[in-house]
């Protein structure tokens, strides 16, 4: 059975819609999943350091037969393979894949919290999550 998980994706520094699009790209080439639904991008201020450029966001829903703390380290993957630098919290980055929920798992472990405690602050994943699953309710 898959599981359906909500991965976003920021970028700030670079070509901020190649990296988001080769994000979607290796999310779509993970194992035993695919994407199901996607928003459309948004620009948004930065949370960090108000001297860097805006970001770039966008969210994915991901059918997924991965685990959580699995699919966690293949997001991992996939931003290192961009060349993110965890040099700074909320800091400037070429590419940033957070897991925001992962079907109705409630998680506080070392390194993995479901969901994803950024969530109750950011209005801009609220509403691509809500974008996303309406997008789903029509698909069905």
């Amino acid at each position: 059975m898959r599981s359906l998980a909500f991965v976003a994706l920021g970028s700030n520094v670079g070509d901020r819609g190649e990296h988001l699009a080769f994000a979607r790209r290796a999310l779509a080439d993970l194992p035993d999943s695919r994407i199901v639904a996607v928003s459309d991008e948004e620009e948004t201020e930065p949370l960090g350091a108000a001297d860097q450029p805006r970001y770039l966001n966008q969210m994915v829903a991901l059918e997924t037969r991965l685990a959580p703390r699995d699919l966690l380290h293949r997001l991992h993957l996939i931003e290192d393979q961009r060349g993110r630098l965890r040099l700074e919290r909320w800091g400037p980055r070429t590419l940033d894949l957070d897991l925001v929920l992962y079907d109705d798992f409630v998680v506080n472990e070392p390194g993995l919290v479901l969901p994803h405690p950024g969530l109750a602050q950011r209005d801009f994943w609220k509403r691509e999550v809500e974008a996303l699953r309406s997008r789903l309710g029509q698909l069905r």
